[in-house]
């Protein structure tokens, strides 16, 4: 990868006013006292200011990729809030006094939300608020670690292992519940659950009842 001029070091980078109101759930940032461990990349300098070359750009944006996905799947997170992350360890290595800007992570985002087949991360990540798609303020993303599909084929399969086909569960106990404690899933945002439920209810494999707050679903073979 190649350097560019570095850049400034006399401030760190504050959060920004920019905020979603879209969803209803805070957003849970990861521990500022990290343990997760961060590849030798993080403390490269040139990592924190995009390059100019198309292929070196590339590598430098899926190396960031796996970078955000392993970093949330470490931590159980599913949601970006991207001004309120430029300060978490992640994006800012206080070690080396460099940071990401947040008009190069929301490039990094845009990658990740792409198809591969369009030169894009695999749809690694999606805008939460409509603006994201549309050309608005691009604050908020959920952050596919696994992707949607990926995640209602595991639960599904937990709720066919565990006889409950058939059966509606509460959205609170499939993530919350003691039953599933140990799951990789333990913990998600129901608004997280509801979006990977959406490929199983288009095809049939799978009904939401309830409103906001107070929803249910049943799986079908």
């Amino acid at each position: 990868m190649s350097s560019l001029s570095p850049q400034p070091t006399s401030h760190s980078p504050q959060p920004t006013s920019h905020s979603s109101t879209t969803n209803t759930t805070p957003y849970r940032p990861a521990p500022q006292n990290d343990t997760f461990p961060f590849p030798p990349t993080h403390s490269f300098p040139p990592f924190y200011t995009l390059q100019p070359t198309l292929l070196t750009r590339t590598s430098q944006f899926a190396k960031w990729s796996l970078l955000i996905q392993r970093y949330h799947a470490h931590h159980h997170l599913y949601r970006l809030h991207l001004p309120t992350a430029l300060t978490s360890p992640l994006f800012h290595n206080t070690a080396i006094h460099k940071w990401l800007s947040l008009a190069s992570l929301v490039e990094i985002i845009d990658y990740m939300t792409k198809a591969e087949k369009d030169g894009g991360g695999g749809q690694r990540a999606e805008w939460i608020n409509s603006g994201g798609a549309k050309g608005g303020e691009k604050s908020e993303a959920w952050i596919w670690w696994r992707r949607p599909e990926e995640w209602a084929e595991v639960i599904s399969a937990w709720v066919e292992n565990t006889g409950q086909k058939g059966v509606v569960l509460t959205f609170y106990e499939l993530v919350n519940g003691e039953a599933v404690k140990g799951e990789d899933w333990f913990g998600m945002e129901e608004q997280v659950l509801a979006r990977c439920l959406t490929g199983l209810v288009k095809k049939g494999k799978a009904q939401v009842f309830g409103g906001e707050g107070e929803k249910g679903v049943k799986f079908f073979s």
